[in-house]
């Protein structure tokens, strides 16, 4: 079979030259020519796409719709976010800032999968008496799991077919390297390459593969986003390192539900499973303090009551300062205007700061109404009552619109105590939740009232 033969491709206009060089010669960016491997020279090898199979042609009719097996990870809360559980041959991709428990996570699961499947933990970051290190001060079993140190990626995939696990990790994808490219470990072509190899190789044998990737400055993972698009699931890892809470967030599943959130607490064992998050994120002060609401957010498949906490103060500023953490600044922006123009509270002279108590990422429009009724009690320097939830979506019109499931976020309310819920009109259920009263509010103008009633 003829050697693939190298060349080096501009990431920006995917110009392709002989040779490296600093500066493309069409487009004229720096530092944008990657080596890649042009295979059009080769003869045919027969592996297949990244799914590892052979091209054909079938009707859709033709194609079997079983469901695919899942298998449990020992851990309810990476099993939601997973979709249900881990499906043979499936790629997960998982990514978070450093030292915020990638590695943990996966050494926790990889050795409660192997009491029950064969297991391999592949490391090129850190040596095996590391890992064995961490295992031991986690408590946890060390007799079925198997550990190996190696950064090619060939050798990784020949033990693998001779080992033959369940379950196979990969810490990271970024140390990992190919023999049929010359570019360190890291670059764009190795992790490109390297992830091509390990995607195909998953299908073709079954086993479920975990990758840990590396994050940028910005937080996104690093190397081509191509890595993205060729594994079939893709999780990150939220929360401050110096904090207890943990945040496991699917941004894409191809077998299950995007957006599903996992909790995690982090102790000196480890990672510890928070099967109610609604009581953390609820350790509130004894007194009512103004600024301070409580809402019922939607993540992935259940609701979640967090904090809203706003702090508002005259401003010194020709422009008055707008800081958000957890929530969306442009957001608040078009929601303080709907405020001054449909409830006659201007903001413009007023600093205006807001966060969500936990560290949780509040993203949907139903925080709109719980957004503004922090602002004006921290304003009016009036507490809201400790048992009251509020929740919608603010129109520009200043129409408060129903959002989705919300029956079941007032069930999830009337569970940990709260006694009044500020919703809008289409979200009022049939029959309230026993000691919950609903108070039903259509325009802005009427929340308002009904917030200090």
């Amino acid at each position: 079979m003829a050697k693939a033969k190298r060349m080096y491709g501009c990431t920006e206009c995917g110009a392709t030259f002989p040779k490296w060089a600093g500066q493309c010669g069409e487009c004229g960016a720096w530092n944008t020519l990657a080596e890649t491997l042009l295979e059009g020279t080769a003869t045919p090898s027969g592996r297949g796409g990244w799914a590892g199979q052979q091209a054909s042609v079938r009707t859709l009719a033709e194609v079997s719709v079983e469901e695919l097996p899942r298998f449990s990870t020992a851990s309810k809360e990476l099993d939601r976010v997973l979709g249900g559980g881990l499906v043979d041959g499936s790629v997960v991709l998982i990514g978070g800032d450093p030292g915020i428990g990638k590695s943990t996570i996966l050494l926790q699961t990889l050795c409660n999968v192997a009491e029950r499947f064969p297991a391999l933990y592949v490391t090129g970051e850190e040596s095996q008496q590391q890992v064995a290190m961490r295992a031991r001060r986690l408590d946890l079993p060390l007799d079925r799991l198997k550990v190996m140190t190696e950064t090619c990626i060939e050798a990784i995939v020949a033990t693998a077919r001779l080992e033959k696990p369940k379950v196979m990790v990969i810490d990271s994808i970024q140390t990992i390297f190919t023999e049929q490219l010359q570019s360190a470990p890291g670059g764009v072509a190795q992790v490109r390459e390297s992830a091509a190899l390990l995607v195909r190789f998953a299908k073709q044998s079954g086993i479920a593969v975990f990758l840990v990737g590396h994050v940028t400055k910005e937080g996104s993972l690093a190397g081509p986003r191509v890595l993205e698009h060729m594994v079939d699931t893709v999780l990150y890892f939220e929360g401050e390192s110096d904090g207890r809470l943990r945040l496991l967030r699917a941004v894409k599943n191809r077998f299950g539900a995007v957006n599903e959130l996992g909790v995690f607490g982090m102790t000196d064992k480890g990672l510890k499973e928070v099967s109610n998050p609604s009581a953390i994120f609820l350790t509130r002060a004894q007194e009512a303090v103004p600024g301070s609401v409580v809402m019922a957010t939607w993540e992935g498949s259940r609701p979640m009551l967090v904090e809203v906490q706003a702090l508002v103060d005259d401003s010194h500023l020709a422009n008055p300062r707008r800081v958000t953490l957890g929530l969306d600044q442009n957001r608040l922006a078009m929601l303080l205007a709907v405020l001054h123009r449909h409830g006659g509270i201007p903001t413009y002279d007023q600093d205006v700061f807001l966060n969500v108590v936990g560290g949780v990422k509040v993203l949907e429009t139903a925080s709109d109404l719980a957004l503004l009724a922090a602002v004006i009690s921290s304003l009016r320097n009036r507490p809201l009552p400790h048992d009251l939830l509020v929740f919608g979506e603010i129109g520009l019109s200043g129409e408060i619109r129903p959002v989705p499931s919300g029956q079941e976020r007032l069930k999830e309310a009337a569970k940990h105590g709260f006694r009044r819920a500020i919703v809008p009109r289409g979200n009022v259920p049939k029959e309230a939740p026993a000691g919950l009263a609903v108070i039903p509010v259509t325009r802005l103008e009427q929340a308002l009232d009904a917030l200090f009633e």
